[in-house]
């Protein structure tokens, strides 16, 4: 059986915006959930205004929107809240990340879904949480990585801080919350009942820091900006070469001595200033130094061959272009062609644990392209779904 029908059978109600709660779903998606994104009439999920663009569309919603129907509602409408409500007396989950307290003014929250379905998950993604703290203020992925200490620990050491160029909050954030929806969904098969999840953008930016944290709890001190530099291992870096730079990684005194013997300088292998990891980590500059003057003599073609025939961990430091290029990405086959659709060879990135590669590749939906669709399949006449999408709401009427 592959991953790709993991979760059939399983509907999912998307009410999320950005990448944290669409990830969530795409992930459910991908494993076989019919996820129905419900977005506003006219402008749709706030990613579709955002460039860059592939044939006109968002790449940002692009990104985390395959494999998903698209239904547009106006839900600030009561006839529009109606229609939600009842999508979700037939979904087993619903994703949203509405600020806090919106939810609840729009008769949208927790309690309102599990009136529809006893049996409900409900998974609400927030930046901060619905604490007295947390609940009035927002938040996106880079004031996190502001507040939880990752743009002040990255950069180079005589710089400031620097965001982590990734949305990396955002994405962990949604693997976290896939996660706790695929655990709750396997908890209610031995506890009914509806059940409440909150997931949020600083869990999981602080998660990220797991043992950077450790180790100031453990002895009240933490790492400064060091460059491309590791706080624990040395040497641990980006150096230059004759012609480009490369990216050197040891953490054991095995491959620290084989680094010394490729480079020639056998002798720093077994130099008292440098004999273990904290002597390195004591002397890291003088060592960068003097591995660094040899490296310099050779381009980085030269030096990778026979650093990887050594078994030493290293590697080019790419840009972009370069890294999906380079033989490796391609033998991996991470980026492979959508199904046919709207946009002419759109091309995506299958989850990194479809293993078999068979998820379908679905595009992402036009804004409302389900709407019809799906109302249809929950009860509502011809004439009633005409005027839902025409917006002629006092004619609304269901069977």
């Amino acid at each position: 059986m592959g991953l790709s029908t993991t979760c059939t059978g399983l509907r999912v109600l998307d009410l999320s915006e950005n990448i944290a709660g669409p990830m969530a779903c795409m992930v459910l998606a991908d494993l076989g959930a019919d996820v129905i994104k419900v977005e506003r009439p006219g402008t749709g999920e706030a990613t579709r205004s955002l460039p860059p663009r592939w044939a006109g569309e968002s790449t940002v919603f692009l990104g985390f929107n395959r494999n998903k129907r698209s239904v547009a509602l106006d839900i600030t409408a009561p006839e529009g809240r109606a229609a939600m409500l009842r999508i979700g007396r037939e979904c087993d989950v619903v994703v949203e990340s509405f600020r806090p307290g919106v939810a609840e003014r729009l008769g949208l929250d927790f309690a309102a879904f599990a009136a529809q379905n006893p049996s409900v998950v409900h998974c609400a993604i927030s930046a901060f949480g619905t604490g007295p703290i947390g609940h009035d203020r927002a938040g996106y992925d880079a004031l996190v990585q502001a507040f939880t200490g990752i743009l002040e620990m990255t950069g180079e050491p005589d710089g400031g801080p620097c965001r982590a160029a990734p949305s990396i909050i955002d994405t962990t954030t949604g693997m976290w919350a896939a996660l706790a929806i695929l655990a709750a969904l396997r908890r209610a098969e031995t506890e009914p009942g509806p059940q409440r999840l909150e997931i949020t953008l600083l869990d999981s930016g602080l998660f990220l820091m797991c043992h950077q944290i450790m180790g100031y709890l453990g002895t009240g001190e933490f790492p400064g900006r060091l460059g491309s530099a590791a706080p624990s291992a040395a040497p641990y870096q980006v150096w230059a070469t004759a012609d480009r730079p490369i990216m050197i990684a040891t953490s054991t005194e095995r491959t620290y001595r084989r680094l010394c013997e490729v480079l020639g300088c056998p002798e720093l292998g077994y130099d008292p200033r440098f004999a273990t990891m904290p002597d390195r980590l004591a002397h890291r500059e003088e060592l960068a130094a003097l591995l660094g003057a040899h490296l310099l003599t050779r381009s980085a073609e030269q030096w990778l061959a026979e650093l990887w025939a050594a078994g030493v961990p290293a590697g080019p430091v790419h840009d972009l272009a370069a890294a999906l290029a380079d033989p490796l990405t391609l033998e991996r086959g991470l980026i492979a062609p959508a199904e046919p659709g709207r946009i002419p060879g759109l091309q995506q990135l299958r989850l990194p644990i479809d293993t078999d590669h068979d998820a379908p590749l679905r595009q992402p939906p036009a804004l409302g392209e389900h709407t019809a669709e799906v109302l249809a399949e929950i009860g509502y006449l011809p004439e009633a779904i005409e005027a839902l999408i025409g917006g002629r709401l006092e004619e609304v009427a269901t069977t």
